[in-house]
């Protein structure tokens, strides 16, 4: 991106790195910082995948995040609407709905490389 103060529409949003079971749409992506949304349906759970080098803050806006981590996934927790999630880098996860309606998330992430690294599961 330019070096200049810019604003993104919604409609301008574009597709963002990949992992089944969610809808990545980005508005920033840059060398050191990565921003946009993502959209999980109701019911839906997204492939284990970790953020390489970069840092995470999830904010929920609609529906819930499940999110499960840690050694065989046992570390659980729900996130609803007004809650701030943080994802270290390197923490293996996935993340879930557990809602009736799309759980809609605004995401930043900080570091660099590869923003997304889909995984066969979590440590063991």
């Amino acid at each position: 991106m330019p070096e200049r103060i810019q604003r993104v529409r919604a409609a301008e949003l574009s597709d963002g790195p990949s992992t089944p079971g969610m809808l990545r749409t980005q508005a920033v992506a840059t060398a050191r910082v990565w921003a946009g949304m993502v959209r999980t349906d109701p019911g839906a759970v997204s492939a284990w995948h970790h953020h390489g080098e970069h840092e995470s803050v999830i904010y929920v806006a609609t529906g819930a995040l499940r999110m499960e981590s840690g050694t065989l996934g046992q570390d659980v927790f729900d996130a609803e609407p007004g809650d701030f999630v943080y994802v270290p880098p390197h923490a293996v996860h996935r993340e879930s709905n557990t809602t009736d309606i799309v759980a809609t998330l605004v995401v930043t992430r900080s570091g660099q490389g590869p923003s997304v690294i889909n995984v066969e599961g979590p440590d063991s």
